[in-house]
Formats: C-alpha cells, structure tokens, sequence
C-alpha cells in the first residue's frame, strides 16, 4: 500500500532531478547571467548606466562561458539581453560626454 494521495506527482526515479518552481525561467543556477541581466537592465537608467553597463557587459560573457561549460545552468538569453543592454548603455553614455567634450572645444 502506497503512502501517496491520487493527487500527488509520481515519484521519481532514482537519479533524477525534480523541477524548479520557477519553470526555468530564473537561471539561478547561472547567477552571473542573472545578475548581469539585472545590471544591464538597469544600465538604461541615466548617470547610473555607465557604472552598471561595465559591470553587465563582462559578466554577461562570463555568464555565456559558464552556461557553456554547464549547459544545465541556462541563462543564456539572460547573458545575451545584459551584454546587449550594457552595451548600448555605454555607447550612449560615451557619446554624450563625446558630444559635451566636443562642444566645450568648439565654443572658445
């Protein structure tokens, strides 16, 4: 006689992994490509962009390496969107201060 109710899964066999909750959306088990993700994301936000796209852009590409070595870890969309993000954060930061550069040379 079985200790399972009709409703709970089946168990499962011996040497699987069950499910995250998450569906796998949330790579935590890649948290360079989290966190880049995060620090990308936020890189969009002026002053702080330029800080934030640094620290995204490597470790997105760590994050991409990790996932590589590791490819149960996932994250690789997340890596992607924080490389991508960090870098336009910094392209644009550094193409104000080029642009303020140049008009402070330009006015005398």
């Amino acid at each position: 006689m079985s200790n399972l109710s009709p409703n709970s899964p089946p168990p499962l066999p011996p040497g699987a992994q069950a499910e995250d909750s998450t569906g796998g959306i949330i790579p935590y088990k890649n948290p360079r490509a989290l966190v880049s993700y995060y620090t990308g994301i936020f890189s969009l936000i002026p002053l702080m962009g330029f800080i934030l796209g640094c620290i995204a852009v490597p470790l997105g590409i760590s994050g991409l390496k990790y996932k590589k070595l590791n490819p149960m870890s996932r994250g690789g969309v997340h890596a992607w969107v924080g490389i991508v993000c960090g870098s336009l954060s910094l392209l644009g930061h550094l193409l104000i201060i080029g642009v303020i550069v140049f008009a402070s040379l330009h006015r005398r």
